[in-house]
This record gives structure tokens, C-alpha cells and sequence, in this order.
């Protein structure tokens, strides 16, 4: 936990950029019945029932001290899926990055292993070498700051029927566009000292010598 704090509580350092990442799943859902449109004095109108179209899964890296954000779509979260995010992080987004600071949770399919899983060894390691790894500790993965820019993605993307993968697309790709623009980013007020002091039934009881 310290560690993703204090990491946190660092400075900018464009050399050495923090990029917060995670996935969720989403419910891919169409209208059975074609809405009706609004008209004077009454609102658009839906009915209630819907038709399943699958899932699919979004990845998003968030980037705090740039504001920026990139959400990628797929239909699934595999360790071959992490690692082309990781090496799109390395090659597409961050080419001059001597290395890129990574918070992740601990699922398992976020270790270096997926790259090696996913490329030929040579290939794999040089992805491997541009990230220093940072997990969120079990049942805490609340301190990943990209669970705060998940939040709002659902709040704002979400709340409405989506039917597919191109439409998912779209309406992420238009929401990072936004926020983006705008630079929206989180301001992280929660300090080691506070973890230390509002959570100190975490910390183990040192044992005397």
C-alpha cells in the first residue's frame, strides 16, 4: 500500500510516467422494441425490455499527472490481451518514456509472464524492461487511481444500451477524446501518514525482540 502512496505522492517526471490501468466487464444490450422519439411535451421513450448481445471488456490506463486517458475495447481480458495493452503503452503512447511506472491490481494475468506468453522472448523483454511494477495490495484496489476514472466511464458512458463492440468503441472513444481535451485528472489527497494513522488495523503488530 505504501508503496502505490508514496508513488503517488512523487512529482511529475515525463521520463518517468505513472499510468494507472484496469479492466471492467460490460453488458453488451440492445432495444427488442425501436424507441419512441420525443416529441412537444413528451420525452424519448423506451421499453423496458432488451436483448442480450454478449459482453465485452474495457482497459483503461489513466495517466493522473498528463490527465489523459486511453480506453481500449475488446471482448475479452486475457493475458494475451494485457500484454498488446502493455506493449501499445510502450510503442503507441509513451515511445521516449525511459520507463513507464505501472499500477495495476493483482489479478493474475497482470504479471510480466502475459508478455512472454504473448511474444517471442526477445520481444517480451523489451516491453518487460520499460515498466516498473506497482500492485495494489489484495482487497485494496480502491488505490488504483484508474478505479476513480472507471467510475465516471460507467456514470457517463454506460447508463444507456450499447449493442456492440463498434458502438462501445465509439462512445468511449468520444469520452477520452472530452476528458482528455478537458485534462480531467485526480487530485489524491490519501498519504501514507493517513494510511498509517486511519489504517493502522492493516499494519502488523511488530513483535518485540
Amino acid at each position: 500500500m505504501e508503496d502505490v502512496l508514496d508513488l503517488y505522492a512523487d512529482p511529475a517526471d515525463p521520463a518517468r510516467p505513472v499510468v494507472c490501468l484496469d479492466e471492467c466487464p460490460v453488458q453488451l444490450r440492445d432495444d427488442v422494441r425501436v424507441p419512441l422519439p420525443p416529441a412537444p411535451g413528451r420525452p424519448r421513450r423506451r421499453d423496458y425490455e432488451y436483448r442480450r448481445c454478449g459482453t465485452a471488456c474495457l482497459a483503461v490506463a489513466f495517466d493522473p499527472h498528463r490527465g489523459w486517458r486511453h480506453v481500449t475495447v475488446s471482448e475479452r481480458r486475457t493475458k494475451a490481451d494485457f500484454a498488446g495493452w502493455l506493449k501499445d503503452l510502450v510503442d503507441a503512447h509513451y515511445p521516449t518514456a525511459e520507463v513507464i511506472r505501472l499500477v495495476v491490481d493483482n489479478l493474475n494475468t497482470h504479471t510480466p509472464a502475459a508478455l512472454y506468453e504473448a511474444y517471442v522472448p526477445a520481444e517480451a523483454r523489451r516491453i518487460a524492461r520499460k515498466f516498473e511494477w506497482h500492485y495494489t495490495p489484495k482487497h485494496g484496489s480502491w488505490l488504483n487511481m484508474v478505479e476513480i476514472e472507471l467510475s465516471v466511464l460507467t456514470s457517463q458512458c454506460l447508463d444507456r444500451r450499447i449493442p456492440d463492440l463498434a458502438a462501445l468503441e465509439r462512445v468511449t472513444a468520444a469520452y477520452a477524446e472530452r476528458r482528455n481535451a478537458e485534462h480531467a485528472t485526480v487530485h489524491w489527497r490519501f498519504t501514507t501518514q493517513d494510511a498509517r494513522t486511519k489504517l493502522d488495523h492493516l499494519y502488523p503488530i511488530p513483535q518485540p525482540a
